[in-house]
């Protein structure tokens, strides 16, 4: 006796059966090309993000660079792009050690951190360097990352760590990069005063608790992993990847001491790239022209490039 089909019915006399469910034992099936494969699902990146000073908590997630992570949380909170100084990673607070540069890990919760009051400062440049350490956002601002001790600009008490610099002398520098701002700083003359607009992020409400891990609800699609991170691109999409060994980000940590000596900017991003370059490059001249061929804006010196290729290819002064 035949058997029912799925829906209790029997087949036509004869004809295939769909799926193949009810064939006959031992009828081969008809030849023809396999079916394709289904495109497996890329699982949903969502990261949760609170405005510095206080918010309730977001859910953002469909960015590849900075502009668009701003973008996402500007619209999650009704506040224009243009309104995010910065982000630190997993604290509130204005934590230089925990900036978002260009990576971002599965598990960190984003705090941004927006315009507070405007101030302007006179400075007078009674030394070639004034102290201040900049880095920027990746979307048009500088801000200050680090203020050295005993400088000039230590001695002016309103002038903070995570100022942005909005104007030099009524000029405006929005939309300049870090080295740029840097490059203007240290080509002010001597002895002459001149005027920083600075805008300070707004100040965080000391109830706000510090988020070193966030929870998952089953619905998030989001993948566990404490090494992968989202590394966000200039120019196409953002990549998934395994984050950079001890090793790697040890040689990053001193070429952006390189870059802070050398050019008084921070930039754990740009160090990374130039990491990366200079373990490609056999001899100096090779990681120059690779340099000027990836960051040729920046003009790096050759002392500065050699010593670049001594910290990434012989960090003990190993000998070639």
């Amino acid at each position: 006796m035949q058997r029912a089909g799925r829906h209790g019915r029997q087949p036509p006399e004869g004809g295939p059966m769909e799926n193949g469910v009810g064939q006959e034992p031992g009828t081969p099936e008809p030849p023809g090309p396999a079916a394709p494969r289904a495109p497996r699902a890329r699982p949903r990146l969502v990261f949760h993000t609170q405005l510095a000073h206080g918010s309730p908590t977001g859910r953002i997630e469909g960015f590849t660079n900075v502009k668009e992570l701003y973008a996402k949380i500007a619209e999650v909170f009704d506040i224009s792009p243009t309104e995010i100084l910065f982000c630190t990673l997993n604290t509130h607070k204005v934590d230089m050690q925990k900036l978002l540069g260009g990576q971002i890990g599965l598990e960190d919760f984003i705090f941004a951190h927006v315009r507070g009051e405007t101030k302007e400062v006179e400075v007078t440049k009674t030394e070639d360097a004034l102290g201040l350490t900049i880095t920027d956002n990746g979307a048009g601002y500088a801000f200050i990352k680090r203020i050295k001790e005993g400088s000039i600009i230590n001695r002016l008490q309103t002038v903070c760590v995570g100022d942005s610099i909005e104007a030099i002398n009524d000029h405006t520098i929005v939309g300049c990069r870090h080295y740029e701002v840097a490059r203007m700083l240290r080509e002010l003359p001597r002895a002459q005063p001149f005027t920083l607009r600075l805008v300070q992020p707004k100040k965080a409400f000391d109830m706000i608790g510090q988020r070193t891990r966030t929870g998952k609800s089953p619905g998030d699609g989001r993948v566990a992993s404490g090494k992968e991170t989202l590394r966000l691109r200039t120019q196409g999409a953002a990549v998934l990847e395994e984050g950079p060994s001890p090793s790697e980000e040890e040689a990053a940590r001193r070429v952006d001491d390189l870059l802070e000596s050398y050019m008084g900017i921070r930039d754990s991003e740009l160090a990374s790239t130039m990491v990366e370059v200079a373990k490609g490059s056999p001899s100096v001249a090779q990681l120059a022209q690779g340099l000027d061929s990836v960051l040729g804006e920046f003009a790096f010196p050759r002392e500065f490039v050699a010593e670049v290729w001594a910290a990434v290819c012989h960090p003990k002064g190993d000998k070639e």
